[in-house]
């Protein structure tokens, strides 16, 4: 690296270059192998020969057009590495979010108290509750949504996610 700081520009190249060519993670493969279908290699250890190095070692168009082939299919071939690669990336990272969630059952009847966000017009500032009801749960729906009513039986008339609601204890 340079000592001054105004000859950062000489150096990116070079920055991106390291960038493009490491693997990552979540997809186990380098950018540039997903842009260009093949690793990055010195330009001197390119194994792909030109049409000038081709016709120098007088190959037919045949076996050309046949060797170009294999390495389209190679292409799609390490494109779906890297898809199921992913696929698996974010299977780990479901199951280990997973891990740590509680599931919460609410039933038909059940006292509960409904949590105020700030995006809500029932929110008055920092300092005021947090939670506002009680409410009762009049339906329970699938995936953790619950329907509220009001203490007075009359219904909210949205769903609810059961994150944003808690038991009320009397």
């Amino acid at each position: 690296m340079t000592d001054n700081y105004k000859g950062w520009h000489e150096q990116l190249p070079y920055a991106l270059l390291g960038y493009r060519t490491t693997a990552r993670t979540s997809t186990g493969a380098t950018p540039y192998l997903l842009v260009y279908g093949t690793e990055a290699v010195i330009p001197g250890k390119v194994k792909i020969p030109s049409l000038r190095i081709i016709q120098k070692a007088e190959l037919d168009n045949a076996e050309w057009v046949r060797a170009r082939y294999k390495q389209l299919a190679l292409i799609d071939e390490k494109k779906m590495i890297v898809v199921y690669h992913g696929q698996l990336c974010r299977q780990r990272m479901a199951r280990a979010f997973n891990k740590r969630v509680r599931t919460r059952l609410f039933h038909i009847g059940q006292m509960v108290l409904k949590r105020i966000f700030p995006h809500q017009d029932e929110y008055k500032g920092k300092f005021a509750p947090n939670w506002q009801g009680p409410y009762v749960v009049r339906k329970v729906l699938s995936r953790g949504a619950v329907v509220l009513a009001e203490m007075d039986g009359q219904d909210r008339p949205k769903p609810i996610n059961s994150d944003a609601i808690r038991r009320y204890y009397v």
